[in-house]
């Protein structure tokens, strides 16, 4: 399947008559993806307790910044986070930020960068999550069982690479949450069923998420 870059839509778009420039398109983007994630999390289903997580990286305003995801062992896409540093506080903000969206897993499988498991015992030593008591969240260190969100970190790499980079940070979180959005609802993250009673084609559920 081919990726298309802004520009590429813009020139869809002229060819359907609509006139519009790629740097709008980027502007709908950045207005719409929030709300659009607001819609579609109300049919959002569980994800698994096992989950794997890392981080990659990638270019902005010349700068290199860290984006931290999550996927279950199934591949569906947990939590996405980006920051400007590699470190304790930014991989707290991930794991809160996941928590308080999924709950607690099983289990989290991690690679051995220091820092992340830092900042898990932290959090689990200030009772942020189940780390002592009975039927702990088990925390594991196995690079292999990661190959997973690895594999993963490669189709979000691949829908960003014909932006041809980022310059604004903020520009850069929303435009990811709206590939990691898109990403889930390929992955069938969703559960349409109360919509495709009435909505069957692509655009009316679309529509009928976003009046829903």
């Amino acid at each position: 399947m081919a990726v298309l870059s802004y520009r590429d839509l813009a020139e869809l778009a002229r060819e359907l008559g609509v006139s519009v420039a790629p740097s709008t398109v980027l502007r709908w983007v950045v207005r719409y993806v929030p709300e659009f994630e607001k819609c579609w999390q109300a049919y959002e289903r569980p994800v698994g307790d096992s989950w794997r997580v890392d981080e990659t990286y990638l270019k902005v305003g010349g700068q290199w910044i860290y984006l931290y995801r999550a996927v279950d062992k199934q591949g569906k896409t947990v939590e996405s986070y980006l920051s400007r540093t590699r470190d304790v506080t930014a991989a707290k903000a991930f794991f809160r930020k996941a928590l308080k969206r999924h709950g607690e897993p099983r289990v989290i499988t991690l690679d051995g960068f220091e820092p992340t498991h830092a900042a898990l015992r932290r959090m689990g030593m200030n009772n942020e999550f189940n780390y002592r008591w009975d039927d702990p969240v088990h925390i594991r260190n196995c690079p292999y069982l990661n190959n997973v969100v690895e594999q993963d970190h490669r189709r979000i790499k691949q829908r960003i690479r014909p932006m041809l980079g980022f310059k604004r940070f903020e520009t850069a979180a929303v435009t990811i949450r709206g590939i990691e959005l898109a990403a889930k609802i390929k992955k069938q993250q969703f559960n349409l069923k109360p919509l495709t009673r009435k909505a069957t084609t692509a655009p009316e559920i679309w529509a009928a998420v976003l009046a829903a």
